[in-house]
């Protein structure tokens, strides 16, 4: 109860301050509100590419601030939901006075205020697919308070435009946010560019190269399962390590990407040098994949775009039971997924050596997930924006 009155008050704040800066005339203006970069920098580069007339705001969380300051050097940058008062102020102005707000992430602030009528919101998501549920079809939403869940469907409406790159991923939007079809727009995802761009692919490959030469002279697995809650401090990673250097470092070496907050209590690089590289604080996932020969997770939305490359995944969902009753997973998990589902490690390494991989089925998964996401949807994106704006 005292968490959602700290949360009520604040909303009520923030939907007076945001009202009176309504009373400002619009501008031609983009501001972003960002959690995860990637998306945002591809559709940004593409905005100052097209257009150097439009004003740009980023708006994120103050720890974020130094990074994305080396990516967007062309734009204002302001911490969001921080205690600078000037910067709060600021950010709810831009907010209220800008003609496209870019999203990543449910923001609570939504679902106080209500935008301008010729104001669009674009959802541009984290996840190129889904595997486990979110948004009002996630069971531990469905635990929250009435009052909770009204809140969430009132940020669900607030989306104008939900970005996708299939129309099974618009199908799966339209449960999760209660929206109708014609919320959806199906560009591509912004960050899938990078996949179909050689040129910086290779850049990529010998950035990574360079900084960790150990990786360039075996094969690479890559293994990066989906973040659980209560595993921040006390995490145990799931797979018996000594039975895969034993039979595996000759030929491989394993990438660790864990989520970049949990704490381990071993030093799995010393402990099996030359086998384990932990690249758990390594910012992107999708330049890791660029050097991956093997994929291995669990419910992550990596395999969507993973499936680009059409390289071998494997899917090893060890509490797959548990997952399902406390957040929810996508019916027909082991059907859907394009690669063999293991329930162990022994089963992970009997995979990898005899090749058990259906490189039909991850063609036909890459096409089902990626049909609009084909390389230009950063420069398809920002059209359709500049005809909203102008």
């Amino acid at each position: 109860m005292g968490k959602e009155l700290l949360i009520s008050s604040y909303l009520l704040l923030f939907k007076l301050v945001f009202n009176l800066f309504k009373q400002f005339k619009l501008k031609k203006k983009i501001t972003f509100v960002i959690s995860y970069e990637e998306n945002a920098h591809f559709l940004y580069k593409e905005l100052i590419k097209q257009s150097m007339s439009i004003d740009i705001i980023i708006l994120c969380k103050t720890s974020a601030k130094t990074d994305l300051q080396h990516i967007f050097q062309e734009a204002k940058i302001y911490t969001f939901e921080s205690k600078n008062l000037i910067h709060w102020l600021l950010s709810i102005y831009h907010l209220a006075t800008s003609k496209i707000i870019i999203i990543d992430n449910y923001f609570a602030f939504l679902s106080a205020i209500t935008f301008k009528n010729n104001v669009e919101c674009i959802q541009i998501w984290h996840a190129a697919g889904a595997l486990k549920t979110f948004g009002l079809q996630d069971k531990s939403v469905r635990k929250r308070s009435n009052k909770a869940q009204r809140r969430f469907r009132q940020v669900y409406k607030q989306f104008n435009r939900v970005v996708v790159g299939s129309e099974e991923m618009a199908q799966i939007f339209m449960e999760s946010f209660h929206i109708p079809a014609n919320h959806i727009l199906p560009t591509g995802i912004p960050r899938t560019d990078l996949f179909y761009d050689d040129q910086l692919t290779s850049q990529i490959k010998e950035k990574l190269y360079s900084r960790f030469p150990l990786l360039k002279h075996k094969k690479i697995i890559l293994y990066a399962p989906t973040f659980r809650h209560g595993q921040l401090n006390n995490y145990n990673i799931k797979l018996d390590l000594d039975k895969l250097y034993e039979k595996l470092q000759e030929e491989y070496i394993l990438i660790l990407k864990l989520h970049p907050m949990v704490k381990v209590n071993v030093d799995y690089e010393e402990t099996y040098k030359g086998f384990v590289v932990d690249l758990s604080s390594y910012k992107s996932t999708n330049e890791l994949l660029m050097i991956t020969d093997c994929l291995i997770t669990d419910y992550s939305s990596i395999p969507f775009e993973y499936a680009i490359l059409q390289k071998p995944m494997i899917f090893y969902p060890y509490d797959l039971t548990i997952y399902q009753q406390e957040q929810g997973v996508i019916q027909d998990y082991e059907t859907t997924v394009p690669g063999p589902v293991a329930n162990d490690t022994d089963e992970i390494i009997d995979i990898i050596l005899t090749h058990q991989f259906n490189n039909e089925l991850i063609l036909r998964f890459y096409h089902q997930w990626n049909e609009h996401s084909k390389g230009n949807s950063s420069n398809r994106l920002v059209q359709y924006i500049l005809t909203k704006i102008t």
